[in-house]
């Protein structure tokens, strides 16, 4: 009999299914004023300039970590997203870093350092 998936892997499948296919699927803009609905940014800050790095940081935490598929395609942006993820790595949950670092190549830790 096997044993029940561990909630980290739980975790994992939630993310994998959330992501897009590819990354040029990330076309959410890249400067000015993001608004993000309440079921993403339910706890506390809505509004978020791309142009302050802090807030950048702070939307694409939310939006990876509460975002749904449309989500991730309409508030992220992908060149963004892979300037970003040297540090965003280390600011989100291992499930959501190792899920999309096993998808989408470019964003591996080996990648980044031949970039």
């Amino acid at each position: 009999m096997a044993s029940p998936p561990s909630i980290p892997d739980l975790r994992r499948a939630k993310f994998a299914r959330r992501l897009p296919s590819e990354l040029l699927a990330l076309t959410g803009p890249s400067r000015g004023i993001v608004h993000l609905p309440l079921h993403l940014a339910w706890s506390g800050l809505t509004q978020f300039d791309l142009d302050q790095p802090r807030l950048r940081m702070s939307c694409y935490r939310i939006v990876l970590a509460e975002g749904m598929r449309e989500d991730l395609v309409q508030y992220l942006n992908q060149d963004l997203l892979i300037s970003m993820w040297p540090v965003l790595r280390t600011l989100i949950s291992r499930d959501i870093r190792d899920v999309w670092e096993s998808t989408f190549t470019e964003l591996a830790p080996d990648a980044q350092a031949v970039a």
